[in-house]
């Protein structure tokens, strides 16, 4: 059913369901972090224990008021009835002119610490919220690149953004915001308890009474919190996926009259948003005057029992006008309390998210160290590859040797995993046990950081970075590169002379995906990172696709030269680039069908020579 409001389904557009934590674990998992700032936290709950302090103070104020007032010692103040504190004779508090004056500078006096409270409470636990937060932030970030590659397929890259910034964001307020409004006004609501009940404990017994009550109003409503909470959120990453794809995607969507239909599916992202965070502000709206409504009565009870001698005991009127005082300021503090309830389980909710991400398994950072120097020799045995919830395998029992220093191309329809092989060569997808081989080793059991440095990779999706040319060529590993090399492998990528012709030459910031560039520049900006790298495997996946025919012969002398001395696999859609490979696999749904030379591929009249012909027709 739709709401009336919004027109938006009860149901998300998708249906994420990711697995959460309770709540007391995600507590103490955040209390982890405030190891580095343990010392501001105290300073802060040091802060907020003063600002409590004073509010009772100032309902203890007003047991002398009627002194002031009358200019007669009430009882209360009368030494002889009940006995003064020794501070209170000593500032002759028995003496109502004496009282007159004290008690303006009590009240200044209170205010200055409740400043001084407020301050130190409120600036060191926003200190340490945010240092909390960005060390979250920081963790999650750095555990993303440390996942294994499948999980990354998987996940959508706006849904994981939006996890970085908006959950985390949600951890921030909690964790701030909220939680100097919980601390604090926590804090005064136990202290002026704490003064009632020295006051009068008998009396004091009716908000014990209503207690049960307020706790599972606020059970009740904490759960539908962090229920409506992570809704939001999951839409959140919704919202931020169609606003993404339509941006990067606009050229498409311009040219095949889209717009309207991502403007309906944002709209409706948005809408299931919108209907989620009312629903949140109507349990908010709800709980807080049903809570307020016991707590004044509970104040009322007061006031009907206290006006009543025998209950009242021996309380004179200085002294109930303190405890009327202090209990009516209890209101205020947990009315607070109660409303930054649903931003607390907002941070919950979004702490439980992040702590999904954070549990998942890294990659594997162990193993054996490649023999030295890496020779570049793969074995296939029987190999087979099916990805996490599919059908049937990506790759099914391939078997085959690639000499060191041999030149492998992969070819074969769409769909008959080319990329897939290559993922695996290059270690972006973990190995089958026992199946692949690099040099006779295992390459399940072998580091893969160390593996990676030898081994030079290049995706038919280029990925430049919003850095300088230099930055981007000389990037991790070979960020030590002197400007020589760099332009040798520019030059080797056929890209030193539209990067010479720039301005600012390799000092040059590239925009967003090098779109500064064309797609045929970009991948030889792909392809001269890779000729730095200089590593004894190199494996190109559709890395000359995007070539016009002048630059493709070009790129091609440059790959004769690095191929030399060098293990190379390298998937081509266009077959004219891979006559010279030494071998060329033929694959066909995942299954190796021939192997040979292009010349022996052509005799057969197989599917390779199939493919050939179609391409020369073309």
């Amino acid at each position: 059913m739709n709401d009336p409001l919004t027109n938006a389904p009860d149901s998300p557009p998708d249906n994420p369901t990711p697995a959460v934590q309770g709540s007391l674990q995600t507590y103490r998992r955040l209390l982890g972090y405030l190891g580095p700032v343990t010392t501001a936290f105290l300073i802060s709950m040091v802060g907020f224990i003063l600002y409590a302090l004073t509010q009772a103070a100032f309902a203890g104020l007003m047991q002398y008021l009627p002194a002031a007032f009358d200019g007669v010692a009430p009882a209360g103040l009368d030494k002889a009835a009940t006995g003064l504190k020794d501070w209170e004779q000593a500032l002759g508090l028995d003496e109502p002119e004496n009282v007159r004056n004290f008690l303006p500078l009590a009240l200044i006096v209170i205010v200055t610490l409740r400043g001084v409270g407020s301050y130190l409470g409120g600036y060191y636990i926003t200190y340490v919220a945010r240092h909390v937060v960005n060390r979250l932030r920081v963790d999650v970030f750095a555990h993303i690149n440390r996942l294994p590659a499948g999980y990354l397929a998987q996940r959508n890259s706006a849904e994981l953004l939006s996890l970085i910034t908006f959950n985390i964001e949600q951890v921030a307020a909690a964790a701030s915001t909220s939680i100097k409004i919980i601390v604090r006004e926590g804090m005064t609501v136990i202290a002026l308890l704490g003064y009632i009940f020295y006051l009068n404990w008998k009396l004091s017994l009716l908000f014990l009474v209503l207690a049960p009550a307020i706790g599972a109003i606020i059970g009740l409503t904490s759960r539908q919190f962090r229920k409506y909470s992570r809704r939001i959120q999951d839409s959140m990453g919704d919202i931020t996926r169609v606003a993404a794809e339509a941006i990067r995607g606009f050229a498409v969507v311009r040219g095949y009259g889209g717009t309207d239909a991502e403007t309906a599916r944002f709209t409706d992202r948005s809408a299931y948003a919108l209907k989620q965070d009312l629903k949140l502000a109507r349990v908010n709206e709800i709980s807080t005057p049903i809570i307020q409504w016991l707590t004044f009565s509970a104040l009322a009870g007061l006031f009907w029992f206290g006006l009543d001698p025998a209950l009242r005991g021996d309380m004179d009127a200085g002294t109930f006008l303190a405890y009327i005082t202090a209990a009516s300021l209890v209101a205020k503090p947990l009315r607070q309390l109660t409303q930054v309830n649903a931003r607390i389980q907002r941070g919950i909710a979004a702490a439980e998210s992040v702590f999904v991400i954070l549990d998942e398994a890294p990659e594997r950072a162990t193993g054996e160290l490649p023999t030295r120097p890496l020779r570049g020799a793969f074995e296939l045995q029987d190999l087979h590859f099916r990805y996490p919830g599919a059908a049937r395998d990506a790759l099914a029992g391939i078997s085959l040797q690639v000499q060191a220093g041999e030149t492998l191309a992969l070819v074969g329809r769409s769909g008959s995993g080319k990329t897939t092989l290559a993922s695996l060569l290059a270690t972006l997808l973990p190995a089958p046990p026992g199946q692949l081989l690099l040099d006779g080793q295992a390459m399940e059991s072998l580091q893969l950081a160390a593996l990676r440095r030898d081994i030079a990779y290049v995706s038919q999706h280029t990925t430049l970075f919003a850095a300088t040319v230099r930055e981007n060529i000389a990037y991790g590993d070979l960020a030590g590169a002197d400007d020589e090399r760099i332009r040798a492998a520019l030059d080797q990528a056929n890209a030193l002379g539209f990067i010479d012709a720039l301005p600012q030459g390799l000092d040059t910031v590239l925009r967003e995906e090098g779109d500064d560039f064309s797609g045929g520049q970009r991948q030889r900006l792909s392809l001269a990172r890779a000729f730095l790298k200089d590593a004894p495997v190199l494996i190109l996946d559709e890395a000359t696709s995007a070539q016009d025919a002048e630059s493709e012969g070009l790129i091609q002398q440059a790959l004769e030269r690095i191929l030399e001395h060098r293990t190379a696999v390298i998937i081509a859609h266009r077959l004219s680039t891979v006559e010279q490979a030494d071998r060329i696999a033929v694959l066909d749904d995942g299954r190796l069908v021939e192997l040979g030379s292009h010349e022996e591929l052509l005799e057969r009249r197989g599917l390779y020579a199939q493919l050939y012909q179609q391409q020369l027709a073309d």
